[in-house]
């Protein structure tokens, strides 16, 4: 007979190791002692794996049963509950099953080095002995004691406690008949014996909608296999134009409450319209379970787990093949700088710092009052490159948009003098982040080589898009974040003074073959004050359209991966609210109509012409021909394919005016013929350009040539010129 205080504990919840209490145990003289707390029962019966009664448990304190049967420890038994609302159950006893977590998982798990520990720890239905239910398991090493709760025990912690894998820190349950779609979180007590607001999963694979935070039991998906299609689709040298979007805002159903698309809903409509416009990708703004809508989905909760704002994962997982299914890639916004301090969520969760930093000057970040990642812990930093694994493995996704990099880099970041901690060189660059990010770079080329990662990062950090063997970080593509600010600031200048500042549009080809450079018109450009792209533009409404399509001409013809934000593409007027849909009506007007024919025409281009994409990141695919006709705000340069004699022209004007007579040095003698003018009035120009679009070359030396042609050059526009013998 277990000793009272024994008991207690388990009806009172703060045992530490249910199983050395409830459950079968040998009783001697081939009996079993079966022990059970099942709170509001009456009466419980133990059953044969026939149903044959084997015996009665008595109760001895508050739901607390125990009694002996004439059973081996290993037999199969059942209970049978008749509770006192006069209801009765036959459940399977819990305590029962074996350990859920095999000898490889708990080694890679303690060591910290499990590639995908989602597919350990988290919920996970299946089968165990034959009995249908979910398999439970969370890392909590300073706990007490932790317990699932959920729609199927009241929410009651004292009903199923776990048991702890101290080799790892894990605690696991397996639970008879939960199923996918049940809820459930962990309730958790800390070693001063508090119980703390119960915890999401951090490894859950769906949640509840705003503002109802439980876990969802989900299926893992199955594991695609790796496509050389879209491996070729997302190489250096291939054709990449990304368009970004906020799915919550993109489009609404203004006459079902203005409610939100679902996956479904948004493959039927974004995909396509995607498609027609040209974009070879879509950025989507991280999807990740969040609780705050204002935060875009920059502060997630439930990393593992698509948002249930569009409906449940498996549609998200639809949306990516259908993606595919197009010829379209996709990319997901990935936060791993930081996570939000919500009471259900990562932050304190076993009653210690576990996955952030302790001290705040490491642990808080002051821009976004956020929790920062303790990335020196092996077990964060794993958690962190296991969901980089997930997204690219169980769902397809082309790439990971990391966001914040710059933040991660350095542990000053926007921090005075005092309020950080020097490395242990004495440095300010954080060691930590910076091996994890290698690592996740490593991981993913290696299991996952045809997808790409992307880096957010706003400083002169060496070599952030270069591979790890050569002193890099390891990414693919680095975001240009100097060309877009510099680009911006000249384009909001009246084109009076642009000439005095000729070099904010010239300077990015100083470092443009530094890195992997994406040209990013991103969300964070568009909000907060800062005027959409139209309204940062100067002079009146055609003025406005009109440096639009110049500045997207002139990123078209830029080296580097080209992004640009939704709404963009037709010169979005106000400024972007993730609480509205995009102002879809503007297309009933023709200048805006004209804006999207544009950038439907110049993505077209793009992908129709190797030399605009080809050689992105070496000097051998640009050429200068002048960057230095301020006085007339004019730059004009080539583009070069790999193949030899394949190139364009393209010319930029920034001012209002018209230069006739404008003669321009080029690489080549013979034809040029122009390809795409913005100022087109297919486009809402003024129709300006060249007589018949064309131009033979002159034996007239100019701007270092031996050969010109003398254009037209049509008021803020842009304008691209092909080559022929």
């Amino acid at each position: 007979m277990l000793h009272h205080h024994t008991i207690q504990m388990i009806c009172h919840a703060t045992h530490g190791d249910p199983f050395s209490v409830l459950g079968p145990h040998p009783a001697g003289a081939g009996q079993t002692s079966i022990r059970s707390f099942l709170p509001h029962a009456t009466r419980v019966s133990v059953l044969n794996d026939q149903n044959d009664s084997l015996g009665q448990l008595k109760e001895r304190s508050g739901g607390f049963f125990e009694g002996k049967v004439e059973a081996a420890p290993t037999d199969v038994y059942r209970l049978q509950v008749q509770w006192a609302n006069g209801q009765s159950s036959l459940l399977e006893d819990p305590y029962r099953f074996p350990l859920v977590l095999g000898d490889m998982d708990v080694w890679l798990l303690g060591e910290g080095t499990h590639l995908r520990p989602f597919e350990v720890l988290g919920a996970h239905p299946g089968t165990m002995l034959g009995v249908t239910g979910t398999r439970f398991a969370v890392w909590a090493p300073n706990a007490s004691r932790v317990s699932v709760v959920g729609d199927f025990n009241f929410w009651d912690g004292r009903r199923h406690p776990m048991r702890l894998r101290r080799e790892c820190g894990v605690w696991e349950l397996f639970l008879p008949g939960v199923l996918a779609g049940s809820l459930y979180k962990f309730e958790i007590r800390t070693r001063d014996g508090e119980v703390l607001p119960a915890r999401s999963d951090p490894y859950a694979l769906q949640a509840e909608l705003r503002p109802a935070t439980a876990s969802v039991v989900g299926l893992l998906p199955a594991k695609l296999a790796p496509s050389t299609q879209r491996q070729a689709a997302n190489a250096l040298d291939a054709p990449v134009s990304i368009y970004e979007v906020h799915l919550g805002s993109w489009r609404r159903v203004a006459e079902d409450s203005n409610r939100w698309l679902n996956w479904d809903e948004l493959a039927d409509t974004l995909i396509p319209y995607a498609l027609d416009m040209g974009f070879t990708h879509l950025e989507l703004m991280p999807v990740s379970e969040h609780p705050f809508d204002g935060s875009w989905g920059y502060q997630p909760i439930g990393l593992y787990a698509p948002t249930s704002r569009f409906g449940d994962a498996s549609g998200f997982g639809r949306l990516v093949q259908r993606c595919h299914t197009a010829g379209i890639g996709l990319i997901l916004d990935w936060v791993p700088a930081h996570f939000p301090s919500d009471a259900h969520g990562l932050a304190n969760f076993d009653g210690t710092h576990l996955y952030e930093y302790a001290d705040p000057r490491e642990g808080f970040h002051q821009d976004w009052n956020t929790l920062i990642y303790n990335l020196g812990r092996t077990e964060v930093s794993n958690f962190l490159v296991g969901n980089a694994l997930y997204w690219l493995e169980r769902f397809g996704v082309d790439g990971l948009r990391v966001d914040a990099v710059a933040s991660m880099l350095y542990r000053d970041y926007s921090r005075k003098a005092g309020e950080w901690v020097p490395n242990e060189f004495g440095g300010r660059e954080n060691l930590e982040a910076i091996a994890f990010l290698k690592r996740v770079n490593e991981v993913v080329g290696v299991e996952c080589p045809p997808t790409i990662t992307l880096a957010e990062e706003s400083t002169a950090y060496p070599a952030v898009s270069r591979p790890t063997y050569a002193g890099g970080l390891g990414f693919h593509y680095k975001w240009n974040m100097g060309w877009m600010h510099d680009t911006l600031a000249y384009m909001a200048r009246d084109p009076i003074y642009r000439q005095h500042h000729q070099g904010e549009m010239t300077f990015s080809l100083v470092y443009a073959f530094n890195e992997n450079f994406v040209l990013p018109i991103s969300h964070d450009e568009v909000v907060h004050g800062k005027g959409s792209l139209l309204t940062k533009m100067p002079g009146d409404r055609w003025q406005q359209l009109a440096n639009v399509r110049a500045f997207l001409g002139y990123m078209f013809g830029h080296p580097g991966k080209k992004l640009l934000f939704m709404g963009c593409e037709f010169a979005q007027e106000r400024e972007w609210n993730h609480d509205q849909s995009l102002d879809w009506h503007l297309l009933d007007h023709p200048a805006h109509a004209g804006v999207q024919r544009l950038v439907r025409d110049l993505n077209t281009l793009y992908r129709a012409t190797p030399a605009l994409y080809q050689q992105d990141f070496v000097p051998a695919g640009f050429e200068w021909i002048d960057h230095s006709d301020a006085a007339h705000s004019v730059l004009s340069f080539a583009r070069h394919g790999v193949n030899a004699g394949r190139f364009t022209v393209v010319v930029c004007n920034f001012t209002p005016q018209v230069w006739p007579g404008y003669r321009l040095g080029v690489p080549q003698p013979g034809h040029y013929r122009e390809v795409l003018n913005t100022d087109s009035a297919h486009y809402g120009g003024s129709n300006v350009g060249t007589p018949l679009g064309t131009a033979d070359t002159d034996a007239v030396p100019c701007h270092g040539k031996p050969y010109s042609i003398v254009l037209t050059l049509p008021p803020l526009a842009t304008v691209f010129f092909e080559w022929t013998v």
